[in-house]
């Protein structure tokens, strides 16, 4: 039987240093604070970057390089006959294009399968953890892609806004608009269909916002979702931005409370959202998990 890496990166909300705990190889994401550039994990901490957010850091963000890319899939397959790749989102990044493109070439043809899931944060991180299993099923590199991007679009994530602040510097939205919502309180809650991060609607307080996605998830819970909740298919997650421990716990606490048949995962949010988002965001979702 052939030994396979499973490997994601830090968009997963999975660190480099929970490496051996979850048995997964993780490729720490870029994020250039003030025109310097850290790796996620690795020389920038989440606490730090939530720090240097929240003091006015110019933030943004980007891809690995392939050279980053390939020099991970060069020591994995030292000691591992295959690798199987699961990056963020094809929609939500181009690092998924750019890695397919690289296993096209030798060394890597045939040795190395990137998965297009269509997945991020808590879901992306189920997708590893799957992988996993299947590979100490027995499963081929080939056939873990298959199923993976087979079951891709098994999922449902919402996000809600707790700063505009940062909305408003990626120009997602208007400096007035961002005004006006600050006065009035208004929470956007965004959500992530198997592509992009898109607007769902807005909530006065965080406490309404968390009910917004509630109503949200359960109704996809009812509907599109609903097969796989019957076959005790899914599982719910949170994760969350620079939030107090505490409004952490209630938040988890609820979600719990309205989903008692399934089982929850936290991971936190990391900073490619995060960069976006600002501090006190939350998000919650389901995914296929067999």
């Amino acid at each position: 039987m052939a030994e396979i890496a499973i490997m994601t990166d830090s968009n997963s909300g999975i660190m480099p240093a929970e490496e051996e705990k979850y048995g997964i190889h993780i490729l720490p994401m870029p994020v250039i604070v003030d025109e310097r550039t850290y790796s996620e994990g690795i020389d920038i901490s989440l606490e730090e970057f939530y720090q240097r957010q929240a003091q006015g850091a110019s933030i943004s963000t980007s891809q690995p390089s392939p050279g980053d890319v390939s020099a991970m899939w060069d020591r994995l397959l030292k000691t591992y006959d295959e690798v199987v790749f699961i990056p963020m989102s094809s929609g939500l990044s181009s690092t998924c294009q750019t890695a397919m493109l690289l296993a096209q070439e030798e060394p890597y043809k045939g040795r190395v399968f990137v998965v297009d899931n269509h997945r991020i944060s808590v879901t992306q991180a189920v997708s590893a953890l799957e992988a996993r299993s299947l590979a100490e099923a027995g499963k081929s590199a080939a056939e873990i892609k298959e199923t993976l991007e087979r079951e891709a679009l098994d999922a449902t994530i919402y996000i809600a806004v707790d700063t505009l602040e940062y909305l408003k510097k990626g120009g997602r939205i208007t400096a007035a608009a961002a005004a006006l919502g600050t006065v009035l309180r208004l929470k956007p809650v965004l959500t992530i269909q198997g592509e992009k991060l898109e607007s769902y609607g807005k909530a006065r307080g965080m406490k309404a916002a968390f009910q917004t996605m509630l109503d949200a998830l359960n109704h996809d819970l009812d509907t599109r979702l609903a097969p796989l909740r019957k076959q005790g298919k899914l599982k719910i997650g949170l994760a969350n931005s620079a939030m107090e421990e505490e409004k952490l716990e209630d938040f988890k606490k609820e979600l719990a409370e309205a989903f008692p048949d399934m089982e929850m995962v936290y991971f936190p949010l990391t900073a490619s959202i995060g960069t976006h988002v600002g501090p006190g965001g939350l998000g919650i979702g389901a995914v296929r998990s067999e």
